[in-house]
C-alpha cells in the first residue's frame, strides 16, 4: 500500500511539474539573487540580455523562437508569469494580449519602451510614392486600414533603427538601476558599451546604403520604415505593418507599377510568414525574391544568431538588391 502511495506522488509530481513548464517563457540567465525580467518579444530581450550582461538574474521572454510577435496567444501559465516578475519590458500596441496580461499583472515594476522608442506614425498607405498614381494607396489598402493586429496609429518597428534601439538600450538600464540598485552601475556601463556598438552598427548601414542605383525597395511586410527613414531610403510595402495582411488586386497592380517605375531587382520576403505573394509578384515580373528580416524572433532559418548579425545580414541583402557600391 505504501508503495502505491509513493508511486501516486511520484507520478503527479512528474505531471506537475511537465504542467508548470509547458507555455512557461523561455529563460536565458543565472538566476542567483538577481532580478527575473520578462520581456514581450525577441528585441526587447535582446537589448535586456545586453544591460543584464553576467549580472545574476534571467531575462524571460513571452513570445517563442519562430512564432508571430504580432499575433501570438499567451498561455495562462505565461499570464501568470508576470505578477512574480522583477520587471516586464514590453512595448504597447505591438501585441495585444500581452497590453492586457501587463494591465492584470498587478503592482509590478514595468517598463513600456514606446516612449523610449520615440515611435512615429504608421507610414499613409504603408508605403509612400511620390509619384504613384492618384489613389492607389486607397484603393490596394483600404481594407488594411484595421489591422486584425491593432496597432494603434504608431508604427512598433523601431528596433530597425540602431540608434532608437540605443535608446531603448539606455531607458532599460535605469529601469534595471531602480529594480536593483546594487547592480546600477553595471547596468549603465553594459548599456553605455552596447551604445557604442549600436552606433558601429549605425555607421554601417549608413555608409553602406549611401551610394545606390535605387533608394526603392519592396517588402510584403511593411516593417522597415525606421530603417528607410534613417538611411533615405523608401518602403513599398505590399501589405501593411500587419504580416498576415492579404493585399488587394488594386495594391499589387500598383506595386507592380512601382516596380517597374522604379526598375526594382528584388521582391523581399521574410522569414516567419509566407513567401507566396513575394514569389508571384516576382515571378510575374521576372525578378527576385530574397530575405528581409524583421527580427521578431530569431530561428534556425534566421540569417544571423542575434540582433547585430541580423542586421548586418539585411545591410547585405539590401546593398545587393538595390546595388550600392
Amino acid at each position: 500500500m505504501n508503495v502505491i502511495f509513493r508511486s501516486t506522488i511520484a507520478a503527479a509530481s512528474l505531471l506537475a511539474i511537465a504542467l508548470s513548464a509547458c507555455g512557461a517563457p523561455s529563460q536565458e540567465g543565472s538566476p542567483g539573487d538577481g532580478p527575473t525580467v520578462i520581456t514581450s518579444f525577441y528585441p526587447l530581450q535582446w537589448a535586456t540580455q545586453q544591460v543584464m550582461g553576467e549580472t545574476d538574474g534571467t531575462v524571460d521572454v513571452l513570445t517563442k523562437p519562430g512564432a508571430d510577435a504580432h499575433g501570438m496567444e499567451l498561455s495562462p501559465q505565461q499570464i501568470a508569469s508576470l505578477s512574480d516578475a522583477d520587471l516586464i519590458v514590453y512595448l504597447d500596441k505591438l501585441q495585444p494580449e500581452v497590453n492586457a496580461a501587463v494591465a492584470q499583472a498587478g503592482d509590478r515594476p514595468i517598463l513600456n519602451t514606446a516612449d523610449a522608442a520615440d515611435l512615429a506614425p504608421v507610414a499613409e498607405g504603408h508605403s509612400h510614392d511620390e509619384h504613384g498614381e492618384e489613389g492607389h494607396e486607397e484603393e490596394g489598402h483600404e481594407e488594411e486600414g484595421h489591422d486584425a493586429h491593432d496597432h494603434g496609429d504608431f508604427d512598433p518597428h523601431f528596433w530597425q533603427d540602431p540608434e532608437r534601439m540605443g535608446k531603448v538600450v539606455t531607458a532599460i538600464a535605469d529601469k534595471l538601476a531602480e529594480v536593483n540598485p546594487d547592480a546600477a552601475e553595471t547596468y549603465r556601463a553594459n548599456a553605455e558599451s552596447n551604445v557604442e556598438e549600436l552606433k558601429t552598427l549605425d555607421k554601417e548601414f549608413a555608409d553602406g546604403l549611401a551610394t545606390c542605383e535605387r533608394r526603392e525597395f519592396i517588402t510584403t511586410h511593411a516593417a522597415f520604415q525606421y530603417l528607410a527613414e534613417r538611411y533615405n531610403l523608401e518602403e513599398i510595402g505590399i501589405s501593411g505593418i500587419n504580416p498576415d495582411g492579404e493585399p488587394s488586386p488594386a495594391r499589387i497592380a500598383a506595386v507592380h507599377d512601382e516596380a517597374k517605375r522604379h526598375e526594382v531587382t528584388t521582391i523581399f520576403f521574410e522569414t516567419l510568414t509566407s513567401d507566396a505573394v513575394a514569389k508571384s509578384i516576382a515571378g510575374d515580373l521576372g525578378l527576385k525574391t530574397a530575405v528581409l528580416d524583421p527580427l521578431e524572433g530569431v530561428t534556425d532559418k534566421s540569417a544571423g544568431t542575434d540582433y547585430p548579425s541580423i542586421m548586418r545580414a539585411n545591410l547585405e541583402a539590401l546593398r545587393s538588391a538595390n546595388d550600392c557600391s
